[in-house]
């Protein structure tokens, strides 16, 4: 039975577009719509659009992760997936979810199951919004053979899957919603890091969009009324000090007329943001992926001066902040900084 993605008892997580309730386009790494139903199977039926990579769609039912591949050959064709079968003749709890960035993009057409859709869960009350770069997107994050070394070389995407990110992870241990504004190489300024390339995209230009890359589509904006967190979570900083024309890092945080620029459309994202909100609490951080420590410096700055002009913001620094592995953090890294970021936000913002 195909269930349209209009019915009322789906329940939509992140930023994805619906304006055609019938087909929401996910773009977001995150996105998700969770359902309760009865019966042995789950499937989806996706157009999808692929930019790169070898990549697959994400589900987990009852706690247990299910992927589809999604082959190339299929964009622009609707596409029915099995996510998972042979399930016990029993009441399910599902997640269909966006495991990668813009790598692609899709839009949903219909859940297929067998058997009968119940009631969704409740949503939570808490929300969270996270801006961040590839570790949030959970990239590179299965590849378990090489915790604290650098990437698998050519892992075309193979090893990324958002659910295992630290701040999905956090957003679970407090049940609290979660908008997961990331995107791999993303730094804060158009012409740096290295999301995009040659073209560098900062976050500048993607922090209100819907649709934020080009291969996704035509850009589209985001209506910041749909959603209003409590916690606004800010996770870059790591991919800031490349100017976007070659391997070097030329980038110097310590320059102090930089070092002013960045800082300045820094508190200018989080004030943009404050304003379109209501007295949201800011979490600044970076993550254990090794970078130099005066980033962290200078978001300290940041998170002073913001407080001196009554926005509410908090630096969060793991326990080995920048210093525990040259590649992207595995799960057990993920696991890690999520336990600490957790207990951060229990302790001293909620």
């Amino acid at each position: 039975m195909i269930i349209s993605p209009d019915n009322k008892n789906l329940a939509y997580m992140g930023r994805i577009d619906r304006a055609d309730p019938a087909a929401p386009r996910f773009y977001f790494a995150g996105s998700s719509v969770t359902l309760r139903f009865k019966g042995t199977r789950l499937g989806a039926v996706i157009n999808n659009k692929t930019a790169w990579g070898s990549l697959c769609l994400g589900a987990v039912v009852d706690g247990e992760l299910y992927k589809a591949p999604l082959d190339p050959a299929n964009d622009g064709v609707d596409t029915a997936l099995t996510l998972a079968e042979n399930l016990p003749d029993a009441e399910h709890t599902a997640v269909i979810y966006k495991k990668h960035a813009a790598n692609h993009a899709f839009a949903l057409k219909g859940i297929d199951i067998d058997g009968e859709l119940l009631p969704p869960p409740e949503m939570p009350a808490l929300k969270i919004e996270v801006y961040g770069d590839s570790v949030c997107a959970g990239e590179v994050s299965e590849a378990l053979d090489y915790v604290a070394k650098c990437d698998p070389e050519n892992h075309n995407s193979i090893y990324d899957n958002v659910w295992h990110s630290f701040v999905m992870q956090t957003a679970r241990n407090l049940n609290a919603q979660i908008h997961n504004i990331c995107q791999g190489g993303i730094a804060l300024f158009n012409g740096t890091g290295y999301f995009h390339a040659p073209d560098f995209i900062g976050l500048e230009s993607t922090y209100d969009k819907l649709c934020y890359f080009p291969e996704g589509g035509a850009l589209t904006e985001w209506d910041f009324a749909r959603y209003i967190p409590d916690i606004v979570i800010i996770a870059i900083g790591q991919n800031d000090k490349h100017d976007g024309w070659n391997d070097n890092d030329d980038i110097n945080i310590s320059d102090p007329e930089y070092r002013e620029k960045w800082k300045s459309g820094y508190k200018k994202l989080v004030s943009t943001l404050n304003g379109k909100y209501n007295a949201p609490k800011f979490v600044l951080t970076t993550t254990v992926l090794m970078h130099d420590p005066d980033w962290d410096n200078a978001i300290e700055e940041i998170k002073n001066e913001l407080n001196a002009e009554g926005i509410k913001a908090y630096h969060n620094m793991f326990s080995r902040n920048g210093a525990a592995t040259p590649g992207h953090p595995r799960i057990p890294e993920h696991n890690e900084m999520a336990s600490e970021l957790t207990q951060f936000i229990k302790n001293q913002v909620l």
